[in-house]
């Protein structure tokens, strides 16, 4: 399996995902098209499929245009509103895209019809999940259409129950601003100091993170932690979650 990352709109992430084997690929949340379909061109692949996360438009807003550039393309998520959607998944059912299987998770608090999709390569011992704006590297998406507990299932139950070793690829390029949030309420760990020395020696492209380190820095994957609880003033996971995303809606970065 091969991942590209596109940096588009934005702050945006698409992402290229290529099975080398039967060449087939499939794109996540194509929002700028005419950025995508070069790079399908030049990696020789069949295009087969459009993953979308979510239905708001900085993520399904190229659908349309993709159908129209590409004939008989599957167009995977799970909410009514995205446009040209024409396969709804289904909470663990497995597809392929060529020899790589795909395992849509309903991830419901960004959106109601949020989905990340884990990905796993027979070849290798390679395993990815696109989570969309659900996780981020260091941080989580607004809960627009969910509560904390929705989030508290989506991360904790769901993503957090998968490999550590999971890399995740995430919808934008929040990571600075995420991980001086993090700060802010948990100032002494040192694995998230760590974090943020990595990314200022390598500024550029934060993703992919590795699923078992946002266990250990990122604050909304460790809502049972006594220090996170300390700064919510909740000790209630679900409400910790709330309280969590409350401060980080508040906060403005220096």
């Amino acid at each position: 399996m091969r991942v590209i990352p596109i940096p588009v709109l934005q702050d945006n992430y698409s992402y290229l995902i290529i099975d080398d084997v039967k060449h087939e690929a499939a794109i996540v949340d194509p929002v700028e098209p005419g950025k995508i379909m070069p790079l399908v061109v030049q990696s020789g692949c069949k295009l087969t499929s459009i993953l979308t996360t979510h239905h708001h438009a900085d993520h399904s807003g190229g659908n349309a245009q993709m159908v129209a550039l590409k004939n008989g393309l599957v167009v995977y998520g799970a909410d009514a509103r995205i446009p040209e959607l024409n396969y709804v998944v289904k909470n663990g059912e497995e597809f392929n895209i060529g020899t790589l299987t795909v395992r849509p998770l309903l991830t419901p608090g960004h959106t109601k019809g949020s989905v990340s999709y884990y990905i796993t390569d027979p070849q290798q011992p390679q395993k990815a999940v696109f989570t969309g704006d659900t996780l981020f590297v260091g941080g989580c998406g607004k809960f627009f259409e969910g509560t904390g507990e929705d989030m508290y299932l989506s991360l904790i139950e769901i993503i957090g129950s998968l490999p550590p070793d999971t890399l995740v690829y995430c919808g934008h390029e929040y990571t600075h601003t995420n991980l001086k949030f993090a700060h802010t309420v948990d100032p002494q760990n040192g694995h998230l100091q760590q974090k943020w020395i990595q990314i200022n020696q390598h500024p550029g492209i934060t993703v992919p993170s590795v699923l078992g380190e946002e266990l250990l820095y990122n604050p909304f994957m460790r809502v049972m932690d006594p220090v996170i609880q300390a700064a919510t003033g909740q000790t209630e996971p679900t409400r910790v979650m709330q309280a969590l995303r409350d401060l980080k809606d508040r906060y403005r970065p220096t």
